[in-house]
């Protein structure tokens, strides 16, 4: 049935004219237009097409679309923009955290999750909230710092700790 799943992407109201068993990536990337969330692997292993469903993180390319009906869906753009970034975005820019950027949209959106939850987590917290985000270029500790980095300045600053929706 096309167009009968309505969700919020991002802040806005969505039906896109796709079919409900289509994976929830594609209707983001093909109908939407975004272009954080990344095919990777198709299997929901690799995680470079996290997203948050309700603030959780979850893997769009195994999420068949009928699935966000009524939910709200976050990606990276929907974090921060070029003229206010995100604090995690802003770290990891600053940690030189992305080296090829493929898998960075689905790190930096699972991190936004755990810093949602966890304002101050530890060393361990991160690795493990990353553990299912595979990078090949060995970025892995700038990461981590850039993550420990954005939640020193979200602790500093409440009003950028968490995720708005843009309208």
């Amino acid at each position: 049935m096309s167009g009968a799943i309505l969700f919020q992407v991002n802040g806005k109201t969505c039906s896109p004219a796709a079919s409900e068993q289509l994976p929830l990536l594609s209707v983001l990337r093909d109908d939407l237009g975004l272009s954080g969330p990344k095919f990777g692997c198709g299997q929901g292993e690799c995680g470079a097409c996290t997203v948050l469903v309700d603030g959780r993180p979850q893997t769009s390319c195994n999420l068949p679309l009928w699935s966000v009906q009524n939910r709200q869906v976050s990606t990276l753009e929907g974090l921060g923009s070029p003229e206010h970034p995100h604090p995690l975005q802003t770290a990891f820019l600053e940690e030189n955290a992305a080296q090829c950027g493929y898998c960075i949209a689905g790190i930096i959106t699972a991190a936004a999750a755990l810093l949602q939850a966890q304002p101050n987590p530890s060393r361990a917290d991160i690795v493990q909230a990353l553990d299912k985000h595979l990078c090949r270029c060995g970025a892995h500790n700038r990461m981590i710092r850039a993550v420990q980095k954005a939640a020193l300045t979200m602790s500093c600053h409440p009003d950028q700790a968490t995720v708005k929706p843009k309208a």
